[in-house]
């Protein structure tokens, strides 16, 4: 259980949810596999493969929004109804006019439409109720609002924002890389975009490659502006942060890996609580560090919790504690 991409929003401190009242509502829809006349269909599953809609280790919560998705290529329908289309012209005489052909495609939709193959995925959210952070396990943020929009559908409150911090992503970055110096407790590591804002969208892409030299300070002094810039924080966790505050190829170094205890590993569910613990309380200590690196938290946003997260103590795989809590990319 350890996230690969971190799409990152904001839960008020005064929400008034708790882990059953929010496995009750979870209960109202969960996932049905589809129809026969369904394309789609969405719905709560459990994490960990249970009857548990809401898992929670330490005061943390997982949650797990499955798809179904009918495959269905149109390419499939418009060569039926096309031979179907020419049998029907053969026998009145006269070719189907748009609206006879737009029924016709409409009907071999819905008779090739149960015998289609289904394709399913999972999405996971992390909740963390006490520092007020909810994390989707997506991409993009279009992918997330997948999970966003059926929370707000399933939910009788769901009072979400964004994160806004005072710097923006893409400032704060050309200032680490001009100044060839990270925030205190993170790293610059070697892979980064920049990309021109003028018309023409130029960029240049660093794989694996030393980003102090005066090549990248010239793009700087050029116009171009960073997108994507890698970097490690504490020695512990490796990402890609992105110009929309997102946080992308998360890898967690074998020193946070390592702490999973050897018993864990012959128990599946005990295995998968211990990595959730271990992945939570490392990010609830990256989160609030990622805020300040940005100046921190814009006003009205809920930045109390920065500091008691700093805090925190970190969270053992065999002592969970309250407090603690992917193809869409270029190749960094």
């Amino acid at each position: 259980m350890w996230f690969k991409n971190l799409q990152v929003y904001r839960l008020p401190a005064n929400w008034d949810m708790s882990a059953e009242r929010l496995e009750e509502q979870l209960a109202k829809k969960p996932f049905h596999p589809c129809g026969s006349q369904d394309m789609e269909s969405r719905g709560w599953l459990s994490p960990l493969g249970n009857e548990v809609l809401v898992h929670a280790v330490g005061g943390q919560w997982l949650l797990c929004l499955g798809f179904e998705h009918r495959l269905l290529p149109s390419s499939v329908v418009k060569q039926e109804a096309d031979e179907r289309a020419e049998e029907l012209a053969e026998q009145q005489g006269f070719k189907l006019g748009r609206k006879q052909l737009k029924e016709l495609r409409e009907q071999v939709t819905q008779e090739l439409m149960p015998r289609a193959f289904t394709r399913r995925r999972r999405m996971f959210a992390w909740i963390d109720p006490i520092n007020g952070w909810l994390v989707v396990d997506a991409a993009s943020q279009s992918k997330a609002e997948d999970m966003l929009e059926q929370l707000r559908h399933t939910l009788d409150s769901f009072p979400l924002t964004l994160l806004r911090t005072e710097l923006s992503p893409t400032s704060a970055m050309a200032d680490w890389l001009a100044g060839g110096e990270a925030p205190d407790g993170f790293t610059i590591d070697q892979d980064c975009e920049l990309r021109s804002v003028a018309e023409d969208k130029a960029a240049v892409r660093y794989a694996r490659h030393p980003l102090e030299g005066d090549d990248v300070k010239g793009h700087l002094e050029a116009g171009k502006l960073p997108t994507r810039l890698a970097l490690t924080f504490d020695d512990r966790i490796s990402f890609v942060l992105t110009e929309k505050l997102e946080i992308k190829r998360l890898d967690f170094l074998d020193i946070v890996r390592d702490q999973v205890g050897e018993a864990d590993k012959d128990d599946a569910e005990a295995l998968f609580n211990a990595e959730f613990a271990l992945m939570t309380g490392e990010l609830a200590h990256l989160l609030p560090a990622v805020v300040v690196a940005l100046g921190g938290e814009l006003a009205g946003t809920p930045a109390e919790t920065d500091a008691v997260s700093a805090e925190l103590p970190r969270l053992q795989a065999d002592k969970p504690v309250a407090q603690a809590a992917t193809a869409d990319d270029p190749p960094f």
